[in-house]
């Protein structure tokens, strides 16, 4: 084959081109570089509180009634510029030693902060949290954690729970059981509440014990009602709520529902009514005929110092042997035209 100097040529100056071309081919797309992770709060590690872990996920604490507990929160900065934080507990118990902390770059700081129980708290277990928050303005990089406080408060536990202010209405023909649940103990409860009624007849309404939704916190009230569709239309009923709830904790009371249809009630509201209406008739009526002889008793009973009493020139007979003259009948007899 014969020798070409123009294809030669032409074929160099592509191989010169690509060598050319492909370190900055390569410029154009540098390895990537990770990015160094955020600021980030959690339990400083080997700290001593259970579970006592390195590098614990929350923080748990107890302590009795009255106590002052002291933990460590670390503030872990791995950027290049440094991130002002801000703290906070969620619960009036939590407080921290400063409520803002700047951490350099690469570098991580400890704060400590403190769990104060009150002298009256109750014995059982409580949440709360610890809140770490960076705007974002100025150095650093905005964002949130929440570390997770559980907290054990020691001592006795006391269950104990009443039932009160039990009452009956009707309702359209349906009844409504009204009650009010009272957590005296000092630990948290969820109750659960059986129901039944009798009757003159016998029983009329069972209702096994079921859980009510909710918890019951110490010293806690809840006014709470039942529905009873099917109540009896004409009968004298007691019913009586019995609520129970985890370590012993009982209570019961009951109130009296005397149910009536509409019609007796009725009827007997007009029974009362017209036999009221009667009673006043005759009442009025006998004072009338007692109004009407009195005059003529009075007349009948009348002795002789009630009848009138004339002079002696009238014609007037002179009072009886034993009999006493009226004073105007000893006058008329003195006046002028008296016989001596």
């Amino acid at each position: 084959m014969p020798f070409r100097p123009r294809t030669a040529v032409r074929g160099a100056v592509l191989a010169t081109a690509a060598v050319l071309l492909c370190p900055v081919a390569a410029a154009a797309r540098p390895a990537a570089v990770p990015a160094p992770p955020g600021w980030s709060a959690a339990p400083a590690p080997g700290d001593g509180a259970a579970p006592g872990a390195e590098d614990r996920p929350y923080f748990y604490l107890a302590g009795a009634p009255g106590t002052v507990m002291t933990d460590r929160l670390s503030l872990r900065n791995p950027a290049g510029r440094a991130v002002t934080v801000r703290l906070r507990g969620s619960g009036a118990w939590l407080a921290f030693a400063a409520k803002e902390v700047t951490v350099p770059p690469r570098t991580r700081a400890t704060v400590p902060f403190t769990v104060t129980v009150p002298r009256d708290a109750a014995p059982g277990d409580r949440s709360a949290a610890l809140v770490a928050t960076a705007d974002g303005t100025g150095s650093g990089a905005a964002g949130r954690h929440a570390v997770p406080v559980h907290l054990r408060v020691t001592g006795p536990e006391l269950a104990a729970l009443t039932v009160e202010n039990v009452s009956v209405r009707d309702r359209g023909g349906a009844a409504v059981i009204r009650y009010t649940l009272v957590n005296r103990g000092n630990t948290a409860l969820r109750p659960r509440l059986a129901v039944r009624a009798d009757g003159l007849f016998g029983p009329v309404l069972r209702r096994a014990a079921r859980t009510l939704p909710g918890r019951l916190a110490p010293g806690q009230s809840a006014d709470l009602t039942e529905t009873w569709a099917d109540a009896p239309a004409l009968d004298a009923v007691r019913v009586r709520l019995t609520a129970a709830a985890e370590g012993g904790a009982h209570g019961s009371a009951a109130a009296s529902y005397t149910a009536l249809p509409w019609g007796v009630v009725a009827g007997s509201a007009l029974l009362l009514a017209g036999a009221g209406a009667g009673g006043l008739v005759v009442v009025r009526r006998r004072r009338g005929a007692k109004g009407a002889g009195g005059g003529r008793d009075a007349v009948r009973e009348g002795g002789p110092d009630d009848a009138p009493v004339r002079s002696a020139g009238s014609g007037t007979r002179p009072a009886a042997e034993g009999q006493v003259a009226s004073p105007e009948a000893e006058l008329a007899s003195t006046g002028p035209g008296a016989r001596s």
